[in-house]
């Protein structure tokens, strides 16, 4: 009797083992650096804000934050390796409207994005600009609505990519305005605007850290910007809800994590990511990019994704677009 007394003490002390380290590793948290999987390479927008806000949580967190450049497939390399991680809070993703749009635009993802993480908070948003050439009849977006009604598809729409937001930023325009043009997908901005210029494409809704200089310039008009309220870049330019209720087609960033990640962990990561984009030194390079702080709970992230995805299926599916 006395040693089956001390075999079932020795049994429950190593049954309770493995719970101590588990404890102890979710008081701690983070003991160990925490990377941010950014689906672009170095030197994107998408790569900045990922730095930019890496830099601040490192401070808060007391770890480093890494970021960790994996392109390729339009995000979704990155996205898969972040929702395949371990769900512990280590391994982050920079998501953003890319990933909203890639729901429907690729027939055969080995994930569901919605489904599969858990959102943290959301970071920035950039506006795209509709632009026009500085000799276009328009001045003001009803202007250029009635000569696009008058002149039905002898407009050529550029963007930076199809499927890309600049692309469903013009789709959404046309269902919305009831007009129609021709879209010439580019290999990036620069080409775009390029041959906006040059007089080969008439329209641009282009992100603003590529439009500004030329609208600047003078060579390229700026009818409206894309959100829903006017930019802090451009405050002088409406922003398209004014005349269209309801047109909102901008880029976003946000914060995700593997499905399953402990609330605790991802409460933590949310309160140092929404003290990141109150910071002052954050806010400014923020500002000189043309993006807006977004922040927020989980919660009004994941319905932001949720929102972002439906509208922009309408949008694919009505346009019949496809993923090159």
């Amino acid at each position: 009797m006395l040693h089956r007394r001390r075999f079932m003490r020795v049994l429950g002390g190593a049954a309770a083992l493995p719970l101590t380290p588990r404890v102890a590793r979710a008081e701690v948290y983070p003991s160990r650096p925490v990377r941010i999987i950014v689906g672009f390479a170095p030197g994107g927008n998408f790569d900045l804000v990922a730095r930019v806000i890496a830099e601040r949580m490192t401070e808060r967190l007391g770890q480093p934050v890494v970021v960790e450049n994996r392109p390729g497939a339009g995000s979704n390399i990155a996205t898969e390796a972040a929702i395949r991680a371990p769900a512990d809070g280590y391994t982050l993703l920079l998501a953003g409207a890319v990933n909203a749009v890639n729901a429907t635009l690729y027939d055969k993802l080995s994930f569901n994005f919605a489904r599969d993480v858990a959102p943290i908070a959301g970071a920035v948003q950039f506006p795209n600009v509709m632009t026009v050439s500085a000799s276009f009849p328009a001045t003001s977006v009803p202007e250029f609505i009635a000569y696009a009604k008058a002149n039905p598809g002898r407009l050529n729409h550029g963007s930076s990519g199809n499927g890309t937001t600049q692309h469903l930023a013009g789709e959404l325009f046309k269902r919305a305005a009831g007009v129609s043009f021709v879209h010439l997908p580019y290999r990036g901005a620069s080409q775009a605007l390029t041959d906006m210029l040059g007089g080969q494409v008439q329209i641009l809704f282009e992100g603003l850290p590529a439009s500004i200089p030329h609208i600047k310039s003078g060579r390229l008009r700026a009818l409206a910007v894309t959100t829903a309220a006017r930019s802090d870049a451009l405050p002088d330019i409406p922003a398209m809800a004014e005349f269209l209720p309801g047109y909102e087609a901008s880029g976003w960033t946000g914060f995700c994590a593997p499905r399953n990640t402990p609330a605790a962990v991802v409460d933590m990561l949310n309160a140092a990511i929404n003290e990141s984009l109150a910071d002052a030194r954050v806010k400014a390079r923020f500002a000189d990019i043309g993006a807006m702080p977004l922040g927020g709970s989980p919660d009004e992230f994941a319905r932001l994704i949720v929102r972002e995805t439906e509208k922009w299926a309408q949008v694919i599916r009505a346009a019949n677009i496809k993923a090159d």
